[in-house]
């Protein structure tokens, strides 16, 4: 497969994923504020520090208010991970590599673009909530086509680990934020609010029914647990690195506990770490440190693909 291929369809995967999550991440948080009003003002600051885009927000807009918030993320065309910058650099993607990807991949895709251009073009959102719905299941859509009707050779591969690199990114960063905030409001440990707070947490990561079914009471190290070590909820860190680990085994034929390229050495690593990981040994690091340290090192997996892959020398 040309690397200008792979590229694309990596990219067009982690796009798509990328909107989906800012989705999720506003529409939890939209919620949460309605629940919490006292504390509302406090929470949009953090959700935009999810992103890692909080110096340009500054230049902008100065204020986080709830507005501010939602503008920025969602349709401001300067913030390239804003929803709308994504799915319109997706589309880019798509359409360098049409003959690649199946006619109806190409057609979600289209309808998402127009769905995000329209609603950029009205003066109100009356209806948040549905909106960001619509947006997270038109992602979902356009994965279950591809899943379909898109042949699983080495561009389905390249897109599933763009995917999963992706999804553990975010959840890793809205778990470091969000833990952060919580942790030190001991006034609301065993209120309402407990609930509330540490649900929204979950919510964000689309994980509040699987946690309840799985243990029930809200517990925050359980939480913890389950978004980052749980082996078969597909928005934990360990499910998302274990899949991107078998998507880049099957690229490049190597066999079990072998390595073709840094890429795959550095992700098999790092998916194994978390593979053999303990909640207690976590927390004795530092929750704080250890995510920080598992962002920064799916960077450089990220950084490493692309050296490997999609910027190939020829040698003359």
């Amino acid at each position: 497969m040309l690397s200008r291929v792979a590229n694309a369809i990596y990219w067009l995967n982690r796009y798509i994923e990328r909107a989906e999550n800012v989705a999720r991440f506003i529409d939890a948080n939209y919620h949460m504020t309605l629940d919490i009003p006292d504390n509302a003002s406090d929470q949009w600051q953090p959700l935009i520090n999810t992103t890692g885009d909080h110096e340009i927000f500054k230049e902008l807009y100065g204020a986080p208010t709830r507005e501010n918030a939602i503008e920025f993320l969602t349709f401001d065309r300067s913030n390239p991970n804003s929803i709308y910058s994504c799915v319109r650099a997706a589309r880019e993607n798509a359409r360098s590599i049409r003959e690649y990807i199946s006619s109806e991949m190409w057609e979600q895709l289209n309808t998402f673009y127009l769905m995000m251009n329209t609603a950029a073009r009205e003066s109100s959102m009356d209806l948040p909530h549905q909106f960001f719905v619509d947006i997270m299941n038109a992602s979902h859509t356009f994965i279950g086509i591809t899943e379909s009707t898109m042949t699983h050779g080495e561009g389905w591969n390249f897109g599933r680990m763009g995917r999963m690199l992706e999804r553990a990114d975010k959840t890793s960063r809205i778990l470091d934020v969000k833990y952060f905030i919580l942790l030190p409001s001991v006034d609301y440990i065993g209120s309402p609010y407990d609930n509330i707070l540490w649900g929204a947490l979950l919510r964000s990561a689309s994980a509040f029914e699987m946690y309840r079914k799985r243990h029930g009471r809200i517990d925050p190290k359980k939480i913890v647990e389950f978004l980052l070590l749980e082996r078969n909820f597909p928005r934990s860190i360990h499910y998302c690195l274990a899949t991107a680990m078998t998507s880049m085994s099957l690229i490049t034929g190597s066999l079990r506990g072998t390595y073709a390229n840094r890429a795959e050495q550095e992700l098999g690593r790092l998916m194994t770490e978390f593979q053999y990981a303990s909640l207690e040994e976590i927390f004795d690091y530092g929750l704080h440190e250890y995510l920080d340290n598992t962002q920064t090192r799916i960077n450089e997996v990220g950084a490493e693909i692309h050296g490997a892959f999609f910027d190939v020398k020829i040698e003359s």
